[in-house]
């Protein structure tokens, strides 16, 4: 194995776990207004991400930062081809981490409704737009021989990545709703759950369809061996989890059906990304304007340095946010509680 396919298979694994974590994140945030009947509902729901949220987040900045050190010409390319999209990502993450940190500095129902409202919105778009970004990575974008992107935005607006967009919001919101079953008690617990069912059977739709239509259409060319019978195999496996992930919500027990909902989003990303290789950003006009692990990537003493340095502090990041989800691993009460109150936990461990 070349480095170049190393760091290509770590930044896949850098993005699912972004869409893994991040996703219960933005599922929690599009759930509350739905859940979120009263102040101290909407409380402990926030209560539930709010240890863990901006860590979760790490892995979307080390995502990025991996491809620009170890695939400059993709990070070029796609960073100036979805400028708009992610800079409309980039705002709403902004403004939904302020809204975590302001709602609660003044006792009033207005400031917080829009501070929720900010919650709200900054979760529902990045939810939807990384599945029409990635959509569109596996659709092909129109790149000329210079590997400099010619469409424009409603370029991006296709019925595949579309539906992409709509996969992964149905898939983040039932690991939120999961995540939410799984870390609450009560009223709260018991809904949580009742949207678990619903965003399941949405997600299997979205989502099966979503990868059916991939392994159909927008593998990379000549993927019928080891590579296109991989990507296949993941894309089962994606949907088996989820299947498991819905019957074992239905049995009332939260932490196998998060857990295997965290798998069926990790999988399905893995299907995704082995699909797309050797490609890393394909283009629309012209196969031979492609850009593929080896014409992309930085030089083999780059690759070699960034591997070391990887190995060196990785495991320590891993160790730190594994302690960090040990620590806040308990169920939070709904009980009632002023605004600026601490959260209330009750020792009852997280159903298994």
């Amino acid at each position: 194995m070349h480095l170049s396919d190393f760091w290509f298979i770590a930044i896949a694994v850098l993005w699912a776990g972004y869409f893994v974590l991040e996703g219960f994140d933005f599922g929690v945030g599009v759930l509350l207004p739905v859940l979120g009947r009263d102040e101290t509902r909407r409380r402990v729901m926030i209560n539930t991400i709010g240890p863990v949220w901006d860590g979760n987040e790490v892995w979307l900045l080390t995502a990025g930062g991996a491809t620009f050190a170890a695939f400059p010409a993709w990070y070029a390319a796609m960073f100036s081809a979805f400028y708009l999209p992610l800079l409309l990502i980039l705002v709403a993450l902004i403004l939904r981490g302020v809204a975590f940190e302001y709602r609660g500095k003044r006792d009033s129902a207005t400031w917080r409704r829009r501070w929720d409202a900010a919650i709200f919105g900054g979760s529902l778009l990045p939810a939807i737009l990384w599945g029409v970004a990635f959509g569109n990575v596996l659709h092909g974008i129109k790149l000329d021989a210079a590997h400099n992107y010619v469409g424009n935005f409603f370029d991006f607006l296709n019925p595949y990545s579309l539906l992409g967009g709509v996969a992964t919001l149905v898939l983040f919101t039932l690991d939120g709703a999961l995540f939410l079953a799984l870390k609450t008690t009560g009223d709260l617990r018991r809904d949580a759950r009742a949207a678990a069912r619903g965003a399941g059977a949405l997600a299997l739709l979205a989502g099966g369809g979503f990868l059916a239509w991939t392994e159909f259409s927008y593998r990379a060319p000549g993927h019928t061996g080891a590579t296109g019978a991989a990507s296949v195999g993941l894309a089962a496996v994606a949907a088996v989890a989820l299947l498991g992930a819905f019957a074992a919500n239905i049995r009332g027990r939260e932490g196998i059906a998060f857990g295997a909902a965290a798998a069926g989003i990790g999988a399905a990303t893995a299907a995704l990304f082995t699909a797309l290789y050797p490609n890393v950003l394909p283009s629309s006009i012209n196969a031979a304007y492609n850009l593929t692990v080896g014409n992309a990537s930085s030089t083999a003493k780059t690759l070699a340095v960034m591997t070391v340095v990887a190995c060196i502090f990785l495991p320590f990041v891993l160790l730190y946010q594994g302690w960090t989800y040990w620590v806040f691993r308990k169920r939070i009460s709904a009980a009632p509680q002023t605004p600026q109150a601490p959260q209330a936990q009750q020792p009852e461990p997280a159903s298994r």
